[in-house]
């Protein structure tokens, strides 16, 4: 019988699960400020995580993140194993920016997670593959964050 030496996680994978660890523990000690602060503490990560990417996914993160914010204020800026996100007041996320870069994929993803309110029928989008945006793509991506996401 051979012993299998590989590892069970890989390098990518540990720094995902240390990454979403990390972002649990700053959740908790965030539980103890004000709603105010706690917002402007997400902000600063997003903003820092934007600010570490490429160019391309750079430019892409900062405009998804003022869409989000005109379209959807009431969402919590805050990080998702290491990525832009916005949660819900339940301190779930809704939507977060997937670059390209991160995952050596040919394209970068926008996408809502489970609290989002997209449900139409049996079938329906949850990611959007985003290589720029126009107005009209804009325009499109406003109208879901505003469908996923309505003002409680």
């Amino acid at each position: 019988m051979t012993e299998n030496t590989a590892p069970v996680l890989t390098e990518f994978e540990r720094a995902a699960v240390k990454e979403a660890a990390k972002e649990s523990r700053t959740r908790v000690a965030r539980k103890k400020i004000s709603a105010e602060e706690a917002r402007a503490a997400g902000e600063a990560d997003v903003m820092a995580k934007i600010a570490e990417m490429d160019g391309e996914d750079g430019a892409l993160a900062e405009a998804l993140h003022r869409l989000v914010a005109e379209n959807a204020p009431h969402l919590v800026p805050r990080t998702y194993y290491g990525m832009p996100a916005w949660a819900n007041g339940a301190g779930k996320v809704v939507c977060f920016f997937k670059p390209k870069a991160k995952f050596k994929v040919r394209y970068a993803t926008f996408e809502f997670e489970w609290p989002a309110r997209l449900d139409e029928g049996a079938v329906w989008p949850v990611s959007y593959a985003v290589t720029a945006l126009s107005a009209t793509d804009l325009a499109f991506l406003g109208e879901r964050i505003r469908k996923a996401a309505p003002a409680e």
